[in-house]
């Protein structure tokens, strides 16, 4: 028999705060194991899966190496693992927190730097000026040389840093400095701007797969159910039911006729519609003298299938 499918979830933080409420709004409910310092933790709603705690750190690392099956982490972590990501990882689905960009930052008293051109003729010239290769402090080592290759500049080192990167070239450690940022508020205040074409990377909060780990076709099966509920929910979020009379079912098909294309299908008297066009096609059936009508709001919408999952199960050797 195979055990379950091994879900991997912040420990601690703002972003373990945040997947608890996105696992709750899913009607998923997250219960620590051995009270609030346990590092397991069982997830009602989702047979077969077994939540593991860990750091978003050690989250990327166990995605990658396909310790775990499923883990919520940010993109910035798994992308600094280096390498074709894509052959080792499935990225499952966008969250919409945890969002930051990794950004290239220079001093802003360097008035003639803005763009990675110019950062490239200024590491140039300050190796040819100092015998001294331009200093770039980062944690994100992988991506900013990938980065840097990739808009031709060469003529710099790395500083690994393991503090707060962003004083680095007030401490004099670093003339440069590659990091995370919410608001860009951090870097302003300590004098640095970010360069134009310098956004390496905006990430977010990532649903992801290992395609490394150890799959059973019962481990696919459950995480696909698990997809296939965070996916109704999310789908619901931004639609609307609308019913009117029976005996106008008629005349209502053709008045709301027009909003098929945009998007709207049909249900039994009525439409399931984007909350954004709801005004709209009150308004034209309203014109056609149909009413009175009737709007809710679903927790859930369910589509026979997940492209989410049927994208991971054509990359792996299991089936359904």
């Amino acid at each position: 028999m195979s055990g379950p499918a091994v879900f991997a979830i912040p420990s601690k933080g703002r972003l373990k705060e945040q997947v608890e409420g996105w696992l709750a709004d899913a009607g998923l409910g997250l219960k620590a194991d051995g009270g609030s310092r346990g590092y397991s933790a069982s997830l009602s709603g989702a047979p077969g899966i077994e939540v593991r705690l860990l750091s978003a750190s050690d989250i990327a690392a166990a995605v990658d190496s396909g310790e775990v099956h499923l883990g919520v982490t940010g993109e910035d972590l798994l992308r600094e693992r280096g390498g074709a990501l894509e052959d080792r990882v499935q990225l499952l689905r966008p969250l919409g927190f945890g969002r930051a960009d990794l950004v290239t930052a220079v001093p802003r008293a360097w008035l003639d730097v803005e763009t990675m051109a110019d950062l490239e003729e200024v590491a140039h010239l300050h190796l040819a000026r100092t015998g001294r290769r331009l200093r770039v402090a980062t944690k994100y080592v992988a991506q900013t040389r990938a980065f840097f290759a990739g808009h031709g500049v060469a003529d710099y080192r790395i500083v690994e840093s393991s503090g707060a990167t962003e004083g680095a070239p007030a401490a004099g450690a670093a003339e440069v400095v590659v990091d995370i940022t919410t608001t860009g508020a951090t870097l302003a205040a300590n004098n640095l701007k970010i360069v134009s074409d310098g956004v390496i990377l905006k990430s977010q909060a990532q649903l992801a797969a290992a395609l490394t780990a150890d799959w059973t076709a019962e481990n696919l099966a459950n995480v696909r159910r698990l997809l296939g509920v965070v996916e109704a929910r999310a789908r619901a979020g931004g639609l609307a039911s609308l019913v009117w009379p029976a005996d106008q079912d008629a005349a209502a098909r053709t008045a709301s006729e027009a909003f098929l294309a945009r998007g709207a299908q049909r249900r039994a008297n009525g439409l399931l519609a984007g909350q954004g066009d709801l005004f709209a096609i009150a308004e034209a059936l309203g014109a056609a003298g149909i009413g009175p009508l009737t709007v809710s709001r679903p927790d859930y919408v369910f589509e026979p299938a997940s492209a989410a999952a049927d994208a991971l199960a054509g990359r792996l050797s299991v089936g359904i």
